[in-house]
């Protein structure tokens, strides 16, 4: 079965006061984490203050989901502190965000996704970094992301834990892509992101094997056009057609992104026209998974 792993990861326009720029520092492959870090801490701050420890077991929560769930705000928290310090007074602060939950079962899922999309972003911008000690920092938050998107998949949500072998590495115009609609405005004063969104893009629901019709919108090329699948360290590309429609390849397992480019055999941000949208496709514990 086919399940979006946020239900609104294409909202509106990100709205930062500072121009985009690019470039790979460690101030701003550190800022762009804090950047994830403040907008994860704001999300699980805000929801343990709307669901209370009644309300997750109304929704069908065993009694120590939400504890689990303090614990991981915690580690959220520790993150911002770490990072703040190594970056001293070049650090961005905090911007305003919107969440959609509206119940704890929205709650958690959308936790699912900005967990899944944190490990993605660590292991894309981490080994990016200059030095031996801040990679082994960005490593060891990543692989906490990594146990913390695992157990609310498993344990809270009792879906799959992992996708197969590999995570999925995505750059900061990816990532930002996935998170864009959450953020509503940032100071003034931050400094600009190495980052830009892309277009947004829908994905109808379906399986392996099956069609979907993919909504989006580009205004720079005629086509033809391509989806592109990132499944682990691998990339399938299948044409789209002239209904925007694409067939699922056969295989599909766990957390795959999805993005519409113009290349038919390489995915860049240079190609990319749309997305990036995370997929996840459930498989049964019997599953090959390789």
């Amino acid at each position: 079965m086919f399940f979006p792993l946020a239900f609104v990861l294409t909202l509106c326009s990100l709205a930062f006061a500072a121009p985009f720029k690019r470039g790979n520092t460690d101030t701003e492959i550190l800022n762009f984490a804090l950047t994830l870090e403040y907008l994860e801490n704001a999300f699980y701050t805000e929801g343990l203050k709307k669901y209370s420890e009644a309300s997750f077991t109304e929704a069908g929560f065993p009694t120590f989901v939400r504890g689990r769930i303090s614990q991981i705000a915690q580690h959220e928290a520790t993150h911002i502190k770490l990072l703040k310090k190594a970056l001293g007074i070049a650090a961005t602060k905090p911007c305003t965000y919107s969440f959609p939950d509206h119940d704890p079962k929205s709650f958690v899922a959308l936790a699912s996704a900005l967990e899944t999309g944190g490990v993605s972003a660590y292991l894309g911008s981490g080994p990016l970094l200059s030095t031996p000690e801040l990679r082994k920092t960005a490593g060891s938050i990543q692989s906490t992301e990594a146990r913390q998107a695992s157990w609310i998949d498993s344990s809270a949500l009792h879906g799959t834990p992992w996708s197969g072998s590999f995570d999925v590495p995505l750059d900061q115009d990816q990532i930002i892509s996935i998170v864009n609609g959450f953020i509503v405005s940032c100071p003034a004063t931050n400094p600009p992101l190495s980052a830009k969104p892309f277009s947004p893009l829908k994905v109808s629901a379906g399986v392996p094997g099956q069609n979907v019709t993919l909504t989006f919108k580009d205004d720079t090329s005629e086509g033809p056009f391509f989806l592109a699948l990132l499944s682990g360290l691998s990339t399938t590309i299948v044409p789209i057609d002239c209904n925007n429609e694409a067939t699922l390849p056969q295989g599909l397992q766990g957390v795959v992104f999805a993005l519409v480019t113009t290349s038919s055999h390489k995915v860049s941000d240079n190609t990319t026209v749309a997305g990036v949208v995370p997929l996840n496709f459930d498989f049964l514990a019997s599953a090959s998974n390789p």
